[in-house]
């Protein structure tokens, strides 16, 4: 019996190719988009295997009736991959605060509505995979992507927690880390801050136009990401993290080891923060 996957922010990128991957290599997948019109070219091509669902992660009766019609239609979920996502462009100062808190209600409360819709249906089957798209800015952040950079580090913890609170019941929990992928993430599907300041040009301003610039000329595949995403859920041994492009991998590895530097530089101001050892105990 094919296993089915519940794939969010399919109309374009990574999720729209993941989801002719999944669909290609014979699995059943639900496909989630703001607007269904856009990917029913991929749904009329498997009738039997795919089914297209409405879906705004900001909206509750969305979430529930998408995962709803996916039972009705499969009768099980078993990969959840958390795709939908926008960003945002612009100093810390210059940010505006509704549009922030919009970023945060679907990168980050929305999935995780969607995702404790769906963690019922993996309690009962005692199996599931849960994906949640989090990015290197998860780990790293730079000038002008501060806030979102945000919602990466809070799914990211929120991720890892989940994993540790699952595993007994049979259910995985992955983080994906994609660093500059061919998508749509820094052309239309991120806002930026409408008026700048100065002082700001050569760190958040420069940042921004440098990542706006290079839209459309990244050095990631989402086909290519897209296989190793469906490589991660056929393995037996899944990574709590995966990190996706060779920016990821450097980023990473370079904050790790400035960290650790750091950390071992503080080490005697950080343990002396405990009381004298013959106290601890008292």
């Amino acid at each position: 019996m094919s296993k089915v996957w519940f794939i969010t922010g399919t109309s374009s990128g990574i999720g729209k190719e993941l989801a002719k991957q999944v669909l290609a290599a014979g699995y059943n997948a639900a496909l989630g988009a703001r607007k269904t019109d856009d990917v029913k070219d991929i749904v009329a091509a498997y009738p039997d295997t795919a089914i297209a669902v409405t879906l705004d992660v900001t909206k509750e009766d969305q979430i529930v009736s998408s995962v709803k019609d996916i039972e009705q239609k499969f009768g099980r979920i078993y990969i959840l991959v958390n795709n939908a996502g926008i960003g945002y462009f612009g100093s810390i100062e210059e940010s505006e605060e509704t549009e922030v808190r919009h970023m945060f209600e679907i990168n980050f409360f929305g999935l995780a509505k969607l995702t404790n819709q769906v963690l019922p249906i993996m309690r009962r089957q005692k199996s599931g995979h849960i994906l949640n798209v989090t990015s290197i800015l998860s780990l790293v952040s730079y000038p002008a992507v501060g806030f979102y950079s945000a919602t990466k580090f809070a799914l990211d913890g929120y991720t890892e927690s989940l994993s540790k609170e699952v595993a007994p019941l049979g259910i995985k929990v992955t983080a994906i880390a994609p660093s500059s992928f061919r998508t749509d993430w820094a052309g239309r599907s991120a806002n930026e801050a409408p008026n700048t300041i100065e002082d700001y040009k050569g760190t958040a301003d420069a940042n921004k136009t440098s990542i706006r610039n290079n839209s459309g000329k990244q050095a990631g595949d989402p086909a290519r990401a897209s296989k190793a995403i469906i490589k991660v859920v056929e393995s037996d041994k899944a990574p709590l993290r995966l990190l996706l492009g060779e920016a990821a991998f450097k980023g990473a590895n370079g904050k790790l080891v400035a960290m650790k530097a750091e950390i071992d530089e503080w080490a005697e101001t950080t343990i002396g923060a405990d009381f004298p050892k013959e106290e601890k105990n008292k």
